[in-house]
């Protein structure tokens, strides 16, 4: 299995660190968020990873080279100083992700899942497995609920996406390149009972504002 790691976003809330910085760059206990995932998914097994690039994009090629220090093999799909968000990046990088399910994570997560424990396919005719956890104090609302170990939609839903999926390339058919978001889809794959669902009750920060990235660098270091 192939995994996506998602950095081309422009990290706003986290301005004005992110105005030289990409967000997966910024760094947590000596080193940046997006290693970490790497050396998560390598311990994992994963060996061919791809990365999207947008905002301040030329900075994480830099920064990570071509994943030889991880054992790992690093692709880049650059979308350009305008990022396409969740749809339009990760149909960008198809072509380089192949037609197998495959793995995203956000790259501005904090998270001590152990990704060895991560399911390396899907179920039959299934066109997602999510990782969600616990609606955090900062959220004012849930993403999903989460029956039987299937994704569903509630009028008031407790837990949150975490930023960790499996997808079929199948669920983005049709889809072009362009800006979009890939939930509409997601929400219509869960109408049909085509998510699965997994809760996680570790760890877990989106890091998405500084006083979030402060408290988590006083804990580990910055």
């Amino acid at each position: 299995m192939k995994a996506m790691i998602l950095a081309a976003g422009y990290g706003k809330r986290l301005r004005p660190l992110t105005d030289q910085l990409p967000k997966p760059l910024l760094p947590i206990g000596g080193k940046s968020m997006i290693e970490y995932h790497l050396e998560k998914l390598a311990l994992a097994g994963f060996s061919e990873i791809v990365i999207n690039l947008g905002h301040l994009g030329n900075k994480i090629p830099e920064a990570l080279g071509d994943g030889k220090r991880w054992n790992l093999s690093i692709e880049y799909s650059d979308e350009g100083p305008e990022p396409l968000e969740t749809g339009g990046g990760i149909t960008k990088a198809l072509p380089l992700l192949g037609d197998q399910p495959f793995l995203v994570v956000n790259g501005d997560v904090w998270c001590e899942l152990d990704f060895r424990d991560i399911p390396k396919n899907l179920f039959l005719n299934d066109l997602a497995l999510l990782y969600l956890v616990k609606q955090p104090k900062w959220r004012t609302r849930g993403d999903f609920d989460l029956q039987a170990g299937r994704v569903r939609e509630s009028e008031n839903p407790p837990l949150l996406y975490s930023g960790i999926a499996i997808y079929n390339p199948s669920i983005l058919q049709g889809a072009t390149v362009e800006k979009f978001s890939i939930v509409p889809r997601l929400r219509k794959a869960i109408t049909r009972n085509q998510v699965g669902g997994i809760l996680y009750d570790g760890e877990w920060d989106d890091v998405g504002t500084p006083d979030r990235l402060e408290a988590l660098q006083q804990r580990f270091g910055s």
